[in-house]
């Protein structure tokens, strides 16, 4: 059974940064796609950032050179680096995984969840 939990979230003021973490288990995690996904209240959940097996990674454009995914194979966990946070990025992060398909992966491919991880930005 795939289990995903995730944790590090928190409060920051504008600016600040935060790690989020999730660890895996139940998964080979090696030939899984990982990835992190948020949703603001009254809002449709987004792509964060995704990584491929191979270590590849893909990003959202509104994150694209403040936050750094990143995982540790040996270690099973998957990690965002968040920097220069500001108001907009206050949702529930979840981690997700997806089995890698031979194309790689998309965002709508992602079939496990976890429960998710408040961060909450103020300006």
């Amino acid at each position: 059974q795939v289990q995903l939990v995730e944790s590090g979230g928190g409060s920051v003021q504008a600016g600040g940064s935060l790690r989020l973490s999730c660890a895996a288990s139940g998964l080979t995690y090696s030939s899984y796609c990982m990835g992190w996904f948020r949703q603001a209240p009254a809002k449709e959940r987004e792509r964060v950032a995704h990584i491929d097996t191979d270590g590849t990674s893909s990003y959202a454009d509104s994150v694209k050179g403040r936050f750094t995914i990143s995982k540790d194979n040996a270690k099973n966990t998957l990690y965002l680096q968040m920097n220069s946070l500001n108001s907009e990025d206050t949702a529930m992060y979840y981690c997700a995984a997806v089995l890698r398909r031979w194309y790689g992966c998309r965002s709508t491919d992602f079939a496990y969840w976890g429960q998710g991880t408040q961060v909450t930005v103020s300006s």
